[in-house]
């Protein structure tokens, strides 16, 4: 991994104001997936494929990622910065509306991470859970948003988004078939895996 040029591509997408993963919520998805390396992963939300690209490091040696962008200008930029970092035979983009190619995907995966539409969480939780593989996690990024979901936060500018992170931690927390750890690191972390 050229640690030079992706440092390059962290830096270019935070002066472009374009949300990448956190370092801190990155470490740790790395702690988990050290533990036990996935073959296959699916990001519902490239960006720039920052994280994408990062994911790599963890796969297991024939691993592959398959990231979903609707953002047509930032997947190509995404394709550009995966092409530069030699990795076009480990991850594949859909370009797209998630909403409309989760549908489509009959894979299972070893870890699935929700980074996209804050709105869209439950639905793209209801897919994840059909792709899950057995031993799987899903991490779904920016779970606590700014601290809005646990206050009594209602404005009117965020509150669908609040309202269905509230309701993705109630479907992944009250679930007898799962268990779920919710962190705070970066903007909130939940991890989810199937009880044992």
């Amino acid at each position: 991994m050229d640690k030079e040029k992706l440092e390059q591509i962290k830096q270019k997408a935070l002066e472009d104001k374009i949300p990448i993963i956190m370092d801190d919520t990155l470490q740790e998805i790395e702690k988990n997936l050290k533990k036990c390396p996935p073959k296959s992963i699916l990001e519902i939300g490239t960006a720039v494929g920052y994280s994408a690209i990062c994911f790599t490091s963890f796969l297991e040696k024939n691993g592959k990622i398959d990231t979903i962008e609707r953002d047509v200008e930032r997947a190509k930029t995404a394709k550009q910065n995966i092409k530069e970092m030699n990795l076009e035979d480990k991850i594949n983009i859909y370009v797209g509306d998630a909403i409309e190619i989760l549908p489509t995907i009959n894979k299972k995966y070893d870890m699935i991470f929700i980074d996209a539409a804050k709105g869209k969480y439950p639905f793209f939780l209801k897919e994840a859970l059909r792709m899950l593989s057995t031993n799987g996690a899903i991490f779904a990024d920016n779970i606590l948003y700014k601290g809005y979901v646990m206050s009594d936060y209602n404005k009117h500018k965020q509150r669908t988004a609040v309202r269905n992170l509230r309701e993705y931690i109630h479907e992944v927390t009250e679930n007898p078939n799962l268990e779920t750890e919710i962190l705070e690191v970066g903007d909130g972390l939940a991890i989810t895996k199937f009880c044992v």
